[in-house]
C-alpha cells in the first residue's frame, strides 16, 4: 500500500467503521472538557474500552475537576478506576497530574506536546489524543492497533508505535492525521485483529500486503 491508493483506503475505512464501536476517548471528548479527555486517555492505556468507559464514569462522578481530584483520597480513586490496567499507578499519576495542573497551569490542561509529555503517566499517544480531541489540534495518535495495521498493510516498516508516528508524519497525507486512530482502533478490534485477522471480510484485502500474517479467517 502506498499513497496512490490511500484515499481509497480511507474512504473504505470511513464507511466500514461506522457500525463498529466508537473509541471511548472519542466518546468522552464529545461531552467533556480537556481534563476529562486527558484522564480518560490515561485510563485507557492497556485497558479495554468497555472497562475504561465504566471506570471513567465512576471516577468523574467522584471528582470531575483537578481541584476535586486532589481532594479525593488515593484509595477512593483506586477503587473507582479498578479494574483498569495498572490501576494503582494510574491513580497516583492522575492525582499528581491534577496537582501539577493546579500549581503550574491554573487548573487547565496545556495544549502543546512538550508540556503534556512532562506530565507523569503521559506519553505520545495520550498527548496526541488530547491535542486532537480536546483542542482540535493536529497530531497523529498511534496505539497498538495503528502501529500493527499500518505495518501489516506495508505502508510503514517500523518497530515501535513512536517510530510509526514519526514515519506517518513524513508519509501520511495531513488530512488523515487526526482520524487514523478513530478508524483503526475499532477496525483493529473487530476486523484486523492481532491474531488471525478476518481477511475474508476485509474490503482492504486487495490493498494490503498482510505483512506478518501467518493465519487468517
Amino acid at each position: 500500500m502506498d499513497n496512490s491508493t490511500i484515499d481509497t483506503v480511507f474512504s473504505i475505512l470511513k464507511a466500514d467503521v461506522k457500525p463498529l464501536r466508537e473509541p471511548i476517548v472519542s466518546k468522552v471528548a464529545r461531552t467533556s472538557d480537556a481534563f476529562q479527555v486527558l484522564v480518560s486517555t490515561m485510563l485507557s492505556l492497556r485497558t479495554k474500552d468497555a472497562v475504561t468507559e465504566e471506570a471513567s464514569g465512576r471516577l468523574f462522578a467522584l471528582a470531575p475537576t483537578p481541584e476535586q481530584m486532589v481532594r479525593t483520597p488515593l484509595d477512593r480513586i483506586e477503587k473507582a478506576i479498578f479494574p483498569v490496567g495498572f490501576y494503582k499507578t494510574k491513580a497516583r499519576n492522575i492525582r499528581n497530574v491534577s496537582r501539577i495542573l493546579i500549581d503550574t497551569y491554573g487548573g487547565r490542561v496545556p495544549d502543546d506536546m512538550d508540556r503534556l509529555l512532562s506530565l507523569p503517566g503521559v506519553g505520545r499517544k495520550t498527548a496526541n489524543l488530547v491535542i486532537i480531541l480536546a483542542f482540535g489540534g493536529l497530531g497523529i495518535c498511534v496505539d497498538t492497533h495503528v502501529h500493527r495495521i499500518t505495518n501489516r498493510w506495508g505502508y510503514v516498516k517500523t518497530k515501535t508505535p513512536d517510530e510509526t508516528e514519526m514515519r506517518l508524519r513524513e508519509k501520511l497525507p495531513v488530512q488523515y492525521w487526526t482520524v487514523i486512530n478513530d478508524y483503526l482502533v475499532p477496525y483493529g478490534q473487530f476486523v484486523c485483529v492481532p491474531i488471525s485477522p478476518f481477511c475474508s471480510r476485509c474490503r482492504l484485502f486487495d490493498f494490503c500486503r498482510r505483512t506478518g500474517v501467518k493465519k487468517s479467517r
